[in-house]
């Protein structure tokens, strides 16, 4: 199982409002083979804050309707595994974010892979690279 970061539904279902580089239109081809590759029933992890952050950045971008299919789509996907993040985990976060200079958001995703025996992040944040002993796909 691979943990899946926010990132990747972002890239893949944002609709952009100016045209794409050549770069970020293979960023957004490679987020939407992710997904594809989801649909299809790869077993991929979230936790509940990507979650939250994904449903609240697609509600502002592409409307409620489409925020809640896609909830409603994640939450009962059986291949979707969305783990809870909890006070104590936002501590632990709080320090890895702090010792690797990466978001709160990043060292939960990180914390929860890492408690779930995930080696594996679908991401296309680089400061996942920080971490030796995950590895970020796709591959820069």
């Amino acid at each position: 199982m691979r943990f899946i970061d926010s990132n990747i539904f972002l890239h893949a279902f944002l609709i952009p409002r100016r045209p794409l580089t050549v770069e970020e239109q293979k960023v957004k081809e490679e987020a939407k083979h992710i997904i594809e590759k989801v649909e299809e029933n790869e077993e991929v992890a979230i936790t509940t804050a990507h979650l939250s952050e994904i449903i609240n950045i697609v509600e502002a971008g592409l409307g409620l309707q489409k925020s809640l299919s896609l909830l409603a789509w994640m939450i009962t996907s059986r291949n979707i595994r969305i783990y809870p993040a909890a006070k104590e985990d936002y501590e632990e976060a709080l320090s890895i974010a702090k010792e690797k200079n990466v978001s709160a958001n990043d060292a939960l995703a990180y914390i929860c892979m890492k408690a779930n025996g995930m080696e594996e992040i679908y991401s296309f944040d680089k400061h996942f690279d920080q971490f030796e002993d995950i590895t970020r796909l796709p591959k820069p």
